[in-house]
Formats: C-alpha cells, sequence, structure tokens
C-alpha cells in the first residue's frame, strides 16, 4: 500500500502548476476545435501499403494509439486519451488489438461496418450515428466506413500512454516497420 504523502507528491497532468493563476491553469485544459489540425500522417504507413487505410485523427487529450509521441497542442493525459477520427467514404481502419487499454468508438456521424474477434469467434455490427462500442482489450477490432460519406467519430482509449496495437501475425500490415 502507497503512503498518501507519497502519492501527493508525485505531479500529475492535471495539477495547477507551480505559479499559476487560476486562469492561465485552466486555459491549459482547454482544447479548442479552431486550434485542432486533422493529422493525415499519423497513421500514414498503412494509407501508403494501401490508400484503403487513409484516414486522419484530431487528437484533443493525450496522443492516443497511433504512435504518434508527443503533441504539444493537447490537453496531457492522465488516465485516458481522447480524438476524433475521420474516415473517407471506402477507407477502414484495419485490424488492430490494443492489449492493454479498453477503446471507446463513439460515431458522430457515418456508417461503419464494425468487425471484432477474438480465439477464433467473430461479431459484426453497423455502427451509425450516436452510436456508441467499447471494445476490451485483446479483441481485435476493424472499422470500414461502408457509408457514402466521411465518417467522424470519437475515440478514446483507457490510458495516459497506451501500448501502440498490433496487428493480426497474418495481415500483411504486421511486416511492415512503422
Amino acid at each position: 500500500m502507497t503512503d498518501m504523502s507519497e502519492q501527493q507528491q508525485i505531479a500529475r497532468s492535471w495539477d495547477r502548476p507551480e505559479g499559476a493563476d487560476f486562469a492561465t491553469w485552466m486555459n491549459s485544459r482547454v482544447a479548442r476545435f479552431a486550434t485542432r489540425k486533422y493529422d493525415w500522417d499519423a497513421l500514414k504507413f498503412q494509407a501508403d501499403f494501401d490508400p484503403k487505410y487513409r484516414r486522419a485523427q484530431m487528437r484533443y487529450v493525450g496522443t492516443g494509439g497511433t504512435g504518434v509521441a508527443t503533441d504539444a497542442n493537447t490537453v496531457p493525459s492522465e488516465h485516458f486519451t481522447f480524438s476524433t477520427m475521420v474516415i473517407p467514404a471506402g477507407n477502414e481502419g484495419p485490424p488492430h488489438l490494443h492489449t492493454d487499454v479498453e477503446e471507446i468508438f463513439f460515431v458522430i456521424r457515418g456508417k461503419l461496418k464494425l468487425v471484432l474477434e477474438k480465439d477464433g469467434e467473430r461479431f459484426e455490427t453497423i455502427l451509425t450515428d450516436r452510436d456508441l462500442v467499447s471494445v476490451p482489450p485483446g479483441v481485435y477490432r476493424e472499422e470500414i466506413n461502408i457509408g457514402d460519406e466521411d465518417a467522424l467519430m470519437c475515440v478514446m482509449l483507457g490510458a495516459k500512454k497506451p501500448i501502440t496495437p498490433t496487428y493480426p501475425p497474418e495481415h500483411p500490415l504486421a511486416k511492415i516497420k512503422r
């Protein structure tokens, strides 16, 4: 068991910086849409392999699970990450697995076919506007935009810095060096 005095000495991302006034501190915790940019390069190695994997991430809290190391334009993360993802019509997020975290997809607009797999079992469903799925660690997930327009979804991962996801061993992306 950890001593409470030890826990109070550990700096957390939400702690007020030394000498910062309240407004400065609170402003550092605001991520405005106007200051975000879609990062089409976060998963570019996938799109370079096959254009159907082209999609973009817009980060708000932390850097997510894409492998982006740092982004000074985000609210620091303590226990989860939060971003939005655009998947163009006909494109997809390839099957991938997070070993360490739960992942949430909340569809803001669009029509996605969601494929989940674990130990040879498969589940498919269609997600549309305002639908949500919570995918446990250890379950492969794949999102395919089957609509006629870009799909926009929120993505939340349950760790400050999730382990970079892996692909099924037989998938071609499993052999690509990032």
